[in-house]
């Protein structure tokens, strides 16, 4: 831990080093690279930095019980998932079965994804590199990163919409009284602006954080989280005295079928993107099971409860005001203009506080590491993770996201839908990963961007087999998904988007395993080659600091580093040989 003199030395120097980077273009350039990863040889390889490297020993610090609790704060705070299931015509019970069955799949497809990463300690580019090729990953890391950057934005927004709420509770008319000085073409106020600085500027403060020194924080949002929550919804209850009134409104026949479908399908883009983020949060785990069996446990029941609490509070509250408000800021502000007292307003004030802090733990887990992740794949020579969490912190501002809130319940959709292009991508990653590649993952060629990468240079840098199944995968429900965005589309197109991210998923995943039966990559055919049981290469190697090592093997057969490469050993009868892979 650094002391204040230490502190001030290092900024100092810091300081220096960038007065110093100010006097040549190519001081400059020097002082914005990463320091750079040598290979045995010497060599920089433009392939691979510190955070693309595996993660070494000493920083997996995340605990089983640290992913409880982080799944836990992640998954109590969906309050407004079942807002997308009422009023169709499900009845609130068929709702929360609709959101359990949701996120039971999710967690399932949660479980096996997060395998790869969580065996071999590599996050989601890395793992896109040995499924999609080393040049072919670049289009599927970039689409996650753009989605994260577009989501960031937008929470953000949520969390200045709280605080606006928080102030206006604490300090009354001195704040809803401060003038205007921005356009209202712009689709914000000053004092939105200036609330969305200040969380703008909460979210800097944690940008030079990785996710192995953030356990305290994500410990600190469920604290924080619980009560406000449990509180919000007593109030609500107690005051309509849980009279949810005759908003559901039940239906039945064949419609019901296709309800239950759309209410699966939006509980699955809830947990669309950590779905896909999974190998970056669990390749920081000390033990496999760890993450994997807490998620798929905490996770439905958290997100199952929450949303219940959300749907039954919100309703009633609808009901006895005439109102139609399913967000947590609309709601606050409209208990404000019944509730201006001393009490209520200090209360409001706290609940507005808790609710910002957990959106803000929601943004960083689900968009500003996974952005600061990719980026260290899409530019390895100048990004590290801290650094793409600054990246997209700064480009917050440029992408507007007051003006999408304001504008665009069309791009809201967009954002919504565009899950299903994700389900694709994991379904791929899961289908490689268990059923063709038999968990083998070979480290080194991870960062070899040469034709001589036998086994993820596939096809000019693209597994074509992969890009095939994914193709695949989206063009069904897409008709249906350029329906919701205003062009009219059939109803069979609709009914088939509503199957939306199952559909996809599992179209790319049949698709791409009979497409490997009859048409296997040459990663898969190596592997069949040389006889690899499931995970042997995860058993047989060891990586420390990034670097492949030899492990020890009770068998003739095994795996040892060699001055070209990994070396698998295998006898048969009195003849030993030797492959370099």
């Amino acid at each position: 831990m650094e002391t204040p003199s230490t502190w001030k030395e290092s900024a100092v120097e810091k300081w220096r080093n960038f007065r110093f980077a100010l006097t040549s273009k190519q001081a400059f350039l020097d002082w914005v690279q990463v320091p750079p990863f040598l290979d045995e040889d010497g060599k920089i390889n433009e392939w691979r930095n510190e955070d693309l490297s595996p993660t070494p020993p000493e920083k997996r610090t995340w605990s089983w019980f640290n992913w409880v609790v982080f799944y836990f704060s992640s998954g109590f705070g969906n309050w407004t998932l079942g807002s997308t299931m009422v009023g169709i015509g499900l009845n609130w019970w068929q709702a929360i079965i609709a959101i359990f069955l949701s996120q039971m799949i999710s967690s399932t497809a949660m479980y096996f994804n997060g395998r790869c990463g969580i065996t071999y300690h590599i996050g989601y580019p890395c793992v896109a590199r040995s499924v999609f090729g080393m040049w072919g990953s670049y289009y599927y890391v970039a689409a996650r990163a753009a989605l994260a950057l577009i989501w960031y934005g937008v929470q953000l927004y949520s969390c200045a919409a709280l605080l606006d709420n928080m102030f206006r509770a604490i300090f009354g008319h001195s704040y809803t009284q401060i003038p205007n000085h921005i356009p209202l073409s712009e689709g914000i106020t000053s004092r939105r602006m200036m609330c969305f600085f200040l969380a703008w500027l909460a979210h800097l403060c944690l940008a030079r954080l990785r996710p192995n020194q953030l356990t305290k924080f994500f410990w600190a949002k469920l604290i924080v989280l619980v009560p406000a929550m449990i509180g919000l919804f007593i109030f609500c209850i107690a005051n309509t005295n849980g009279n949810v009134g005759p908003l559901y409104s039940p239906v039945a026949g064949d419609k019901l079928g296709w309800l239950v479908m759309f209410g699966i399908n939006s509980g699955m883009g809830n947990s669309a993107t950590y779905i896909t983020n999974q190998p970056d949060m669990v390749r920081w785990s000390k033990k496999k099971n760890g993450a994997q069996w807490s998620q798929l446990i905490v996770n439905p029941i958290t997100v199952t409860v929450s949303s219940t609490l959300g749907i039954l509070a919100t309703a009633s509250i609808n009901n006895k005001w005439g109102l139609d408000l399913w967000n947590q800021w609309d709601l606050l502000s409209a208990i404000l203009d019944r509730y201006w007292s001393p009490g209520p307003r200090f209360a409001i004030a706290l609940c507005a506080f808790c609710w910002t802090f957990y959106f803000m733990g929601i943004n960083i887990g689900g968009n500003m590491l996974p952005f600061g992740s990719d980026c260290t794949m899409l530019f390895p020579r100048y990004l590290t993770i801290p650094r793409g969490n600054y990246l997209v912190t700064f480009a917050a501002f440029a992408i507007v996201p007051w003006k999408i809130e304001a504008s665009a319940a069309i791009f809201t959709k967009f954002l919504s839908g565009y899950g299903l292009f994700m389900a694709s991508v994991a379904s791929i990653m899961i289908c490689e990963y268990f059923f063709l590649t038999k968990g083998n993952v070979f480290i080194s060629h991870l960062y070899d961007g040469s034709k001589a990468n036998k086994h993820y240079y596939y096809h000019k840098g693209w597994n074509v087999q992969a890009t095939i199944a994914y193709v695949i995968g989206i063009s069904l429900p897409f008709p249906g998904f350029v329906g919701t965005l205003g062009p009219n589309v059939s109803a069979t197109a609709t009914h088939i988007f509503e199957f939306g991210w199952l559909l996809s998923f599992w179209t790319s995943f049949i698709v791409y395993y009979l497409i490997c039966w009859v048409w296997p990559t040459r990663n898969q055919r190596l592997i069949k080659e040389m006889g690899l049981g499931w995970e042997q290469m995860a058993e047989e190697l060891d990586v420390i600091d990034g670097t492949v090592i030899s492990g020890e093997s009770s068998s003739e057969n095994g795996v040892e580093l060699g001055k070209e490469g990994v070396v698998i050993q295998e006898k048969s009868g009195d003849q030993i040989s030797k492959e370099v892979i």
